[in-house]
């Protein structure tokens, strides 16, 4: 059965019949504006939820722990998610402040790859992003954390049929450094 397994998810297609080019020696200095511009074409696409992003953070006994949530915005300070503080993810960015986000746009054949520390927003910005959600009724949170991750590197990753991928990295010893 193992064989047949194996057999039957080489031959699931992998990418689009067309993909979009993606010249890194073109990419502009700042990774915000080139994740918007990518962010964009994947909604033109039609990507479903574009924003939507696999966050990883790592729990007692550095075991790792990943799960899907929504960027909420991109500023001087990070990349902004929330969640509760009292959640698993909560906990463990409390325990362990570094994390990472992996943006995954199948239909562009995309991957944007962020990692780096996480620092707490303001009970004022976390309240503000709580009244925001779709199905606010005007309660409190309390447990409600706006995060942001300042990142140390990002990578943008774009398929290729012939196997040579694109991959443009930020960060430290990079031709593109981060702030």
């Amino acid at each position: 059965m193992s064989e047949f397994f194996r057999q039957y998810l080489r031959a699931l297609p992998d990418f689009p019949a067309d993909l979009p080019d993606f010249d890194a020696a073109a990419a502009p200095a700042d990774p915000a504006e080139l994740f918007r511009r990518w962010l964009g074409e994947a909604l033109a696409a039609g990507e479903p939820q574009p924003h939507a992003c696999s966050l990883a953070t790592v729990g007692a006994g550095a075991q790792p722990s990943s799960r899907m949530l929504i960027l909420k915005d991109i500023d001087d300070v990070g990349w902004h998610i929330a969640t509760s503080r009292t959640s698993r993810k909560g906990r463990e960015l409390a325990a362990n402040p570094k994390a990472a986000l992996n943006f995954y746009w199948p239909l562009q054949g995309r991957q944007v790859r962020v990692a780096g520390l996480v620092v707490e927003l303001s009970a004022e910005a976390s309240a503000a992003d709580w009244d925001a959600r779709p199905a606010a009724d005007g309660s409190r949170n309390p447990d409600w954390q706006l995060y942001a991750i300042q990142p140390v590197e990002i990578e943008f990753w774009q398929a290729r049929h012939d196997r040579r991928h694109v991959r443009h990295r930020y960060g430290p010893g990079r031709e593109h450094g981060l702030r």
